[in-house]
Order: C-alpha cells, then structure tokens, then sequence
C-alpha cells in the first residue's frame, strides 16, 4: 500500500475525526468522575449559598482509588524468550523509552476507559514507544473483536504555539504517520511541512490495551464506568449526613407565650445568649422553655459504609482499602479478602501483557531485528505483588528447594519486591564466586599431584 497523498490523508482524517467523536462523550464523563467533577445532587430553587456549599463538599472521591489499588499491583519486570533467563532484545527499547516509569500511565487508561493505546515508530538510536489515553488517540479496525493490527488510528491534540493555539492532528496507517495542521475547531487541516514519516512496518504501528476481552464488539469497559451510580449514591447520602450535622445534629431550644423583644427599628432579636454558665429568665408565668432532640448520624454513617461496601463487591477490592478497616487480620484471612482482587490482577496481567508483547514485538520490527520480531513466544514477565510477608515466602521457596529439588537461582525472581536487576546481578555474583571456587578446586588438585621433595640423608658422626 503507497503513502497517502495530502488530499487523501486530510479527508481520511476528517473521516476518522467524525467516528472519534462518537466516543468523547463517555470518555470526558468517566474522566470528570476521576477528577472529582460528579453530578450534582439536586438543588432546589432558591437554594441558600450555604446549601450550595454543602454540595461542593459532599463529594467522596473512591473511583481514583480503585483504579489505583489494581494498577499498584502490574508492574513489567521483564521480557524474556521462551527457555532464556536473560531478557530479549527489545527490552532495550523498553529500557530506552523509561517504560520501567510509563507502563503505568498505559496501565492506569486501561483501567480508567477500558482502553489505552501505545504507538511504535522507528527513532534513533532506538525505536520510540509512545503511551495514549484513548481522549487523545483512536484506532479504527475492521474487526475489533479479533484483528490483532488496527487499519488507522488518529491522534488529536490542540498545542501553543509562537503564533498562537493551532489543531494537530496525526494519522497512521500501515506504511506512514502523516502529521495535519489546521484551526482549533478543525477547519483548514492541511500537511504539514515535511509532515509525512515513512515507518514501512507493514502493519499499522498502534498497540491497544484493553481492561476486558469483549467477543461482542460491544465496546470494552473500564473499572469506572460501572460504578459511576454508586457514587452518586454515596454522594446523596453525604449530602443528607452533612445536612443533618449543620442544621439538626445539635439540640435546638424554644421558648412560648413571651414576645421576642425588637431593636429600635422594629425587628425581632434574639432574646437570650446561649453559653454555658448563662440562665434562661423570663417575668411571664406562662412562658414555656423547651428543646428538640438532635437528629441521630449513626443511620447516614451505615448506609454510607453500605454504599461503599457495596462498590467494593463491584470492583473486587478488597473492603479494608476502601474503608480503612484492618483489625487483626491473620495470614489465612488477608489472603481471602484479596483472593477476587488477585483473581483480577491475573485477568489484567494476562489482557494486558499480550499488549506489551506484541508492542515489543513490533519495536524489534522498527529496530531491524528481524529475529525479534517473529519471536511469538517471548513473554513479558510480572512482578510478584501478591500481600505476603518476607518470612513466609522465604520459607515456602526455601521448601521448593530442599523438598522438589528446585534450583535456587530459578526461584530468586518470586521474592516479593526484587527486581530483574537484582536478580541479574545476583546471578552475576553467583557465575563469579562458582568460577572462583573452580579455580581454587583446580589449584588445590594440582598441588595435590606434586611430588613432595627427597628428604635429606643424615649425615654420620665422625669418631676421631
């Protein structure tokens, strides 16, 4: 397929702005919900300013914790060939590109939208792997549900420049990245100079990431989206909880049959001061104190944990992170709390690391190695995040060697918080203290094979 010319590539573009334009709408509201900008309770007519001021104050902001408490636990330690303890060479690239740093951006969209992309394109003195929000890049395929390639994708971004705020707008296809410039509102789009980039990868370089495998083509869905209910939910009833602190939380006094006194301009004033070594007084035998009971907060405070409890069942978080709860829990029962949350970070490791691997694929292509490119059993690997204490898994692998005759050195990357370059490293130590100790071993056997030297014969005493 040749390169596009501009008329070609500028109606393409406009075509794929239109579809993209579909899909805003959804995007803007889940990322308005991350941000804390939630739908409003409702504001009756008239409301007092300080109405409103408990509404801007009502907002409990959960979602961006359960997006976190699942991306804190996907971190890419590794991408090795099928039978090799040393990484391919592509995790070159990844290294080049401080992807050990961005994985999580790519990590956290998916999580957010249901999608993110990353774009492969050839640089020196390595290829460049570029992380996308869905808000800003859209990839169209003409199966989503099973093509591995997208057959265009469209990044569109507004940028300053010295003559002021202009429209970029970047096309890919599977032989070229054609770079558009136009207005703000998209009018006048034309290449740019020197705007057409000839990658030649054959395949469109756009790699997508996705929070489900959706075999409907319905559209994929993010961990936000579902739970956008259940905090408008929690926010109505912070509303009426707080609502119930400021005007009914506390005991409020009446007085009957006394006429409150007025100022000099005939308004009614306040006839008594509230503190606590005053008396109520009045001169009328008929005048009645009195006080209404406070308003109990203990019924607000469950639903709202209810609420919350309930997002959790959602999203498969484990309550103690939601609520802040942790009482005692031993080893057996911290495990079966997190046993949905690590269900799901296997899911989203499994998703998520065909993507990384076919955009390492990819970067092998945009390097010149071939070699690396046609490797399709080179597998990412994970960290092991998993909530276990030093001790204990210590022990557990200690058994795996002792017990199955497992190799130590195979067993350094399970330790929870070691990184490929500490294993690496420690194998390198390793690989020096074994070829010392062959050395010593051979020094010590050839000493061992010498002759030891002739003794001296004594020598006779001389008798005169």
């Amino acid at each position: 397929m040749p390169l596009m010319g501009e008329e070609e590539a500028v109606s393409t573009a406009r075509r794929l702005l239109k579809l993209r334009e579909v899909e805003q709408p959804r995007l803007q509201r889940i990322a308005d919900y991350m941000a804390g900008d939630h739908s409003s309770v409702y504001v009756p007519a008239g409301a007092r300013a300080e109405y409103r001021w408990l509404i801007e104050r009502a907002k409990v902001k959960i979602l961006p914790l359960v997006v976190t408490v699942v991306s804190q636990n996907m971190y890419v330690d590794g991408y090795r060939p099928k039978g090799a303890d040393d990484n391919a060479s592509p995790w070159r690239v990844w290294q080049a590109n401080r992807l050990d740093a961005r994985q999580h951006g790519v990590h956290r969209a998916a999580l957010t939208y249901g999608a993110s992309y990353v774009v492969v394109m050839p640089g020196k003195p390595v290829p460049v792997i570029t992380p996308f929000s869905p808000r800003r890049l859209t990839a169209l395929y003409a199966d989503p549900v099973n093509d591995e390639w997208p057959i265009y994708a469209i990044e569109d971004r507004v940028e300053n420049t010295a003559k002021g705020r202009r429209r970029v707008v970047r096309l890919y296809d599977d032989q070229g990245r054609y770079t558009l410039v136009g207005n703000v509102d998209g009018s006048g789009l034309k290449l740019d100079e020197n705007g057409v980039m000839h990658h030649g990868l054959g395949v469109c370089p756009v790699v997508r990431f996705v929070n489900t495998d959706d075999l409907d083509g319905d559209g994929v869905i993010g961990e936000v989206e579902p739970l956008i209910d259940a905090q408008d939910q929690l926010n109505m009833t912070t509303f009426n909880l707080l609502m119930a602190q400021q005007y009914a939380a506390f005991r409020q006094r009446w007085v009957t049959g006394m006429a409150p006194p007025q100022d000099d301009d005939g308004n009614p004033i306040e006839p008594f001061r509230s503190r606590v070594d005053g008396l109520f007084v009045a001169e009328d035998a008929d005048t009645k104190f009195g006080e209404f009971g406070q308003t109990d907060l203990k019924g607000y405070l469950e639903s709202r944990e209810a609420t919350i409890r309930h997002m959790s069942t959602l999203s498969q978080v484990p309550p103690y992170h939601l609520l802040g709860q942790m009482v005692n829990l031993s080893a057996e029962a911290l495990a079966a709390a997190r046993d949905g949350l690590d269900r799901k970070i296997d899911e989203r490791e499994s998703l998520f690391g065909e993507g990384w691997e076919q955009a390492l694929r990819l970067a092998g292509l945009a390097a010149g190695d071939q070699k690396a490119w046609e490797d399709i059993q080179a597998q990412v690997v994970w960290r092991d995040t998993s909530a276990r204490s030093l001790a204990q898994t210590v022990d557990a692998l200690g058994k795996l060697v002792t017990m199955l005759g497992v190799p130590p050195q195979e067993l350094w990357e399970k330790i929870p918080g070691v990184t490929q370059t500490d294993v690496e490293r420690w194998k390198t130590t390793a690989e020096q203290g074994d070829s010392l100790s062959r050395l010593n071993g051979i020094i010590e056997k050839q000493m061992s094979q010498l002759e030891p030297a002739p003794a001296a014969e004594p020598v006779a005493d001389v008798v005169l």
